[in-house]
């Protein structure tokens, strides 16, 4: 099945053309086009809802055409059109699922709603392209070693952090999750309280990168909220509240008599947020893959594009004592895409009744 799939959740406006072939564990890409607003958002420090909606009304249509055209695909030729409903902003996935509504009208095609929480964890399905490209260099997806169930998978982005267990394609149970901030959401805030620009993530992670912990005299401890407790809820309120305080507070020099705001401190403290996140993280993960034994571990969302939270959960994984395998989504289909709602839909091409689907703003991961 050929499958045209949107996704307009928040401040991106995404379309693919995938193809899952019979007997296939992997979901083949066409085209990947994204349009995003993220730029518009820095002024502001995070996304004007209003804002992005309309962006997206201004960029669904290019954006589809172009995945078309890139895919040397026509409309005749596919499946299935597959849409995120949830969750989300509730104007962008208006765009989105109105948008996929009308073409499945026109063009007579089954319509697919799809949660794009879970299907963050489907760009491990996906391989086979060599048309995905990231500033003109041919993207390299993995064409083997796919996910086996049964799998834990961690949703890890701006809005959501969510653990759950997947005993199958259709079988997922949702075990825990952050009962406040999610982790991207506490990149976003620590980052503007450190004086980083929107997006946090990206943000904190280059500054962090600069500071010598070795060379450096700044002691700075975070909390890990929850980190040692039995339990796969997170939370991650307390360390931003943390650091809030500790940015207000005076830090000496060697002397003792000047108080130091200065980069050296700032990448400090951006040191120990990533730490911090990235800990409680893969702590939990880890606790999970205990409880439940899995085949697999799988990382998805814009927060598994983080390198330290990468290379800390591989060295995790790879210490463990059992041939447990670890899928972490490629960077670029770790932020919000429409490749991974394809590969869903793939995987579940079960359609809906055209004029029932509706966005669903509050979706939750299972």
């Amino acid at each position: 099945m050929r499958i045209l799939a949107f996704e307009t959740s928040c401040d991106e406006t995404a379309a693919a053309v995938v193809e899952k072939r019979k007997g296939e564990e992997f979901v083949r890409v066409f085209s990947d086009v994204v349009a995003s607003s993220s730029d518009m958002h820095v002024t502001t420090g995070g996304i004007v809802p209003e804002v992005a909606a309309r962006e997206q009304v201004r960029s669904i249509i290019p954006v589809i055409e172009e995945a078309l055209r890139e895919s040397r695909i026509t409309n005749r030729e596919l499946g299935a059109i597959a849409v995120t409903v949830g969750p989300g902003l509730i104007g962008s996935l208006l765009v989105g699922v109105e948008t996929a509504k009308t073409l499945a009208l026109v063009w007579d095609k089954p319509l697919i709603p799809v949660n794009h929480l879970i299907a963050h964890l489907y760009a491990n399905w996906v391989g086979g392209s060599e048309k995905l490209k990231v500033k003109n260099e041919k993207l390299q997806l993995k064409t083997q070693n796919y996910p086996t169930f049964p799998a834990i998978g961690m949703v890890v982005s701006g809005g959501h952090t969510d653990i759950v267990l997947m005993k199958s394609h259709t079988e997922i149970e949702w075990l825990g999750g952050t009962r406040d901030d999610a982790a991207g959401e506490c990149f976003d805030k620590c980052a503007r309280i450190l004086g980083l620009p929107y997006p946090g993530g990206p943000a904190v992670a280059e500054v962090a990168a600069k500071f010598k912990i070795k060379n450096s005299k700044l002691k700075i401890k975070l909390p890990r909220p929850l980190i040692d407790q039995d339990t796969l809820d997170l939370s991650f309120s307390g360390l931003k509240t943390a650091l809030a305080r500790m940015r207000n507070e005076p830090f000496d020099n060697a002397q003792g008599k000047q108080k130091i705001m200065s980069n050296e401190l700032t990448s400090a403290m951006a040191y120990e947020v990533q730490e911090a996140i990235t800990d409680v993280l893969v702590v939990k993960v880890m606790l999970a893959v205990r409880r439940f034994k899995p085949k697999s571990v799988l990382l998805g969302g814009g927060v598994a594009a983080n390198e330290r939270l990468r290379e800390k959960l591989e060295a995790r994984v790879m210490n463990h004592k059992s041939s447990i395998k670890l899928h972490i989504s490629p960077p670029k289909l770790c932020t919000d895409n429409a490749v991974s709602i394809g590969a869903w839909a793939a995987f579940h091409p079960t359609p809906a009744s055209i004029l029932s689907v509706r966005p669903n703003p509050s979706l939750a991961v299972v």
